[in-house]
């Protein structure tokens, strides 16, 4: 991947202006090694296969609990859980790459998701709920513990070249899109063809895509963690920035409160919250939406896709973008067109066409948010506690996602779809007023 072997360099940013977190990073000409093209191309291999699982939790998670437990005020729980699983493993899983390396943590999260699958297809073949709870937990957790996968493409490249490289991983999504579709259309004419129930045959045909991720990973070489400790190695004249330090000029040691008081971690880490709630609470209702209105599984896995490709197709051009014009210049507007999508999708009649447009802005905002946010925070923080930074990231996003899955279905009951759209209005005006508060204060 990165065909683009070199980058014309750009003015070099003014002692005055906004810190490197904020604005776009001094670029100087790098050619990227043909050694990390190669991993990045086997990393993004992996993720189109891989990335089909993820479609399958978010798009027929609502439908498995309806089929389950006969109520909608419930539909949010799958996304709950997947979010859950998501703030339970991020950080732990950060520890261990930061320590062993990328590529052990990833292969073990997928691991973890080979066997959530299974029991997932387990739980429709057996109508059991309980067992839909801890196999959508395992499954969460072992496909969110392989999100690291980011962490190591911000590993291979310098600052000049991180968000497009976040671009190009997410990139391998957009090739699996079209997977989803065909796996389900495949599953509904084998679950008639043997009597079985057609929300279960998906989750069993999975593993055959996830074991080819897991293979082409293996190939990987050296481990990216290694890569991001000698940069300079691969890249001739890059200078890395000095360890982060303490008021007394001693090293500072990685810590969530000191991240938490650093206003632009804390703005990076609500907008890709924001962004990602709203897209939890959108996952839960276009299934809704679409299957109350007579549409098939099949179509309802379409609408998914577009979702997807919001999410993925255009994050090389928001990579880019973020490389060059600054991060916060591409995060916070991805923030608003999440809003916008949202409002597409939770405060109109149901027509198809108004609600897949809606989820697309959806992911297309999420996209620009988190590729922004993710580029962010990694270049705030070296290589060895990167994977932690990063983590935490994903901690509050799937904390705020479970909030938001959880709060969509009684809203649902209790007060109708224009009370969900106007949470997702509150939950995405969020970043804006701690910014407004920041610069008040300043």
């Amino acid at each position: 991947m990165l065909y683009s072997s070199r980058i014309v360099g750009v003015p070099i940013i003014p002692p005055d202006s906004a810190p490197l977190s904020t604005a776009a990073p001094a670029q100087t000409r790098f050619a990227i090694p043909p050694l990390i093209k190669r991993n990045m191309t086997l990393f993004a291999l992996a993720q189109s296969f891989t990335g089909a699982g993820m479609q399958f939790a978010y798009g027929f998670g609502p439908l498995m609990v309806l089929a389950l437990t006969g109520s909608a005020g419930l539909a949010g729980l799958s996304v709950a859980l997947i979010g859950f699983s998501r703030f339970l493993i991020s950080y732990p899983i950060g520890q261990v790459t930061d320590r062993f390396g990328r590529k052990p943590g990833i292969l073990m999260g997928l691991t973890i998701a080979l066997g959530g699958a299974l029991t997932l297809g387990a739980s429709m073949a057996y109508m059991s709920f309980a067992i839909f709870v801890v196999g959508m937990l395992i499954f969460g957790m072992g496909m969110n513990a392989a999100q690291q996968l980011r962490v190591a493409a911000t590993d291979m490249f310098p600052p000049s070249y991180r968000a497009q490289a976040l671009g190009y991983m997410s990139l391998g999504a957009l090739l699996g899109l079209g997977t989803s579709p065909v796996v389900v259309s495949f599953a509904e004419r084998i679950a008639a063809a043997i009597g079985q129930i057609e929300l279960a045959v998906p989750w069993f045909l999975l593993p055959a895509l996830i074991v080819p991720g897991m293979m082409l990973i293996v190939f990987v070489r050296p481990d990216p963690r290694e890569i991001g400790m000698n940069l300079a190695h691969y890249y001739p004249g890059y200078v890395p920035p000095p360890p982060r330090s303490k008021a007394d000029g001693s090293k500072a040691d990685f810590s969530v409160m000191d991240m938490l008081k650093n206003r632009h971690m804390a703005l990076a880490l609500l907008s890709n919250s924001a962004a990602t709630g709203n897209m939890s609470l959108v996952m839960v209702l276009t299934s809704l939406v679409l299957h109350q209105h007579g549409h098939s599984l099949s179509a309802i896995a379409l609408s998914h896709m577009f979702h997807s490709a919001g999410m993925f197709a255009f994050t090389v051009p928001l990579g880019w973008l973020a490389d060059r014009v600054g991060r916060a210049r591409v995060m916070y507007p991805g923030v608003a067109v999440a809003l916008i999508g949202a409002s597409m999708v939770t405060l109109t009649d149901g027509s198809y066409l108004l609600v897949t447009l809606g989820t697309f802005l959806v992911g297309l905002g999420w996209a620009g948010a988190n590729v922004a946010s993710t580029a962010m925070i990694a270049d705030e923080y070296q290589t060895v506690e990167r994977g932690r930074a990063i983590g935490i990231n994903e901690s509050f996003s799937g904390g705020t996602s479970m909030a938001m899955a959880l709060t969509t279905g009684p809203l649902i009951e209790w007060s109708g779809l224009p009370a969900t759209g106007w949470t997702a209005v509150i939950l995405a005006a969020l970043p804006f007023l701690l910014l407004g508060f920041y610069r008040l204060r300043r």
